[in-house]
């Protein structure tokens, strides 16, 4: 029996209330799609099917380096976190499935599992943390974790990241997600040749420990919270990580983990076709990695990182088995009304891209008609999908407006009452 956490009856009668407008939206882009061809209900379908996982920590208020501000009703742990979660899958009928991480969600595996099974949640990529002192561990990660000098702290990081896969498997989880603050500082301070050899040969013995069905996601950051320079600084050695790792390794794409203005989508494309793209952390940025929820900044961009991935579904591209999660830090928002919004918006562009008359792209590429290959894009990206959207969370009783039903049930307040505040300003990301 499922425990969802906001009341069906609220939910039927807030629905009841749009379904006729959505009945009528849904109808006439139905015929507007049918004279482009486009039968609208098999796209719902398609729509429907799609999910994103939701990360443990992003129902907490997060920060920025000068201070974090607690909201109200923050989650104490792992279980009120789960709690949150499933609101958000519940409206949105999308993130099924949540991303812990180890040590923040650490408790009691069967715990975990019994209480992600009376949501009806599941458990997606494992995350683990060697970019931060954990409390009581021997070796401080200050100075770096899998690339450091020190044998014995690469040994403490190796060991916790295959701690993070035997919680993983025990969750039913299939991925482990390896992202290292490892870097210098200031010129001289670290030698970048060895560092990233010593970050090679930790991660092999990582990679040794995984399951025959796991794969381990390595993910690259241009900077931070090493300014100078990283070890993991771009996607190509990331590429290069991946190929040297062995078949079960796959380069992660954080949308807000890349120097401004460079071209995602060409980078998602190469590593789909060297079939090494392991999948995505959405989120949107304006001058770096800002953590914004996705689509809020360039949701154009976020529509031509899909229209690749919808390309090697549509031609069917050996190895693409892309993991999609949303990555945000939730600093002056309600963290479930971002994380809904951000679900939304990643199906938004997902759907605009399925409408994509992809022979007739294919055509005025090979014929160099450049104006009329990038109207078919802009035809696509400005169509309003919002009633597929709304019809696909309908079907599977979801909500046709999340965020007025979530408003609606009081459910901030409720559980603001039942949870003591976190206390006010305190530094550091979270």
């Amino acid at each position: 029996m499922t425990d969802l956490p906001i009341s069906s009856d609220l939910l039927a009668e807030k629905n009841k209330a749009e379904e006729a407008a959505l009945a009528n939206d849904y109808a006439s882009l139905g015929e507007q799609l049918d004279r482009r061809g486009i039968d609208i209900d098999v796209i719902t379908r398609k729509v429907a099917a799609f999910t994103v996982a939701v990360p443990s920590w992003g129902v907490g208020t997060g920060g920025t380096r000068f201070a974090r501000f607690a909201g109200p009703g923050e989650p104490r742990g792992i279980f009120e976190k789960l709690d949150d979660c499933a609101v958000i899958n519940q409206l949105t009928r999308a993130t099924p499935n949540v991303s812990l991480h180890n040590p923040w969600d650490k408790a009691d595996v069967r715990e975990l599992k019994a209480k992600a099974d009376s949501l009806g949640l599941g458990f997606d990529a494992m995350n683990s943390n060697t970019f931060s002192d954990a409390k009581d561990q021997k070796h401080s990660y200050k100075f770096g974790s899998l690339s450091h000098t020190d044998a014995a702290v690469r040994q403490q990081a190796i060991e916790h990241n295959i701690e993070t896969i035997e919680i993983g498997k025990a969750l039913g989880s299939k991925a482990l997600t390896v992202w290292i603050g490892d870097g210098s500082n200031f010129p001289g301070q670290s030698n970048f040749t060895g560092a990233f050899e010593r970050y090679l040969g930790a991660m092999k013995s990582v990679y040794a420990a995984l399951p025959d069905d796991w794969r381990v996601f390595t993910e690259h950051k241009l900077y931070e919270p090493a300014f100078y320079s990283t070890v993991v600084q771009d996607w190509g050695t990331n590429y290069m990580i991946a190929q040297e790792l062995g078949p079960k390794a796959f380069c992660l794409v954080d949308l807000g983990h890349h120097a401004p203005n460079v071209n995602i989508e060409m980078i998602v494309a190469r590593l789909i076709q060297f079939e090494k793209l392991a999948g995505f952390h959405f989120n949107d940025s304006k001058y770096g990695d800002d953590d914004l929820d996705a689509g809020s900044i360039n949701p154009f961009q976020l529509f031509l990182v899909f229209n690749e991935l919808v390309d090697a579904e549509y031609r069917k591209a050996k190895g693409f088995t892309p993991a999609y999660m949303i990555d945000q830090s939730h600093n002056v928002t309600d963290p479930i009304e971002s994380l809904m919004t951000s679900a939304i918006e990643i199906l938004r562009a997902y759907t605009q891209a399925l409408l994509v008359d992809r022979p007739a792209l294919a055509g005025y590429q090979e014929s160099n008609d450049v104006l009329m290959a990038n109207q078919s894009l802009k035809r696509a990206f400005t169509t309003d999908v919002g009633p597929i959207l709304a019809k696909a969370r309908l079907a599977k009783g979801g909500a046709i407006d999340p965020v007025g039903v979530y408003r609606a049930a009081g459910y901030r307040a409720k559980v603001t009452a039942e949870r003591p505040s976190s206390g006010g300003s305190s530094s550091g990301i979270v």
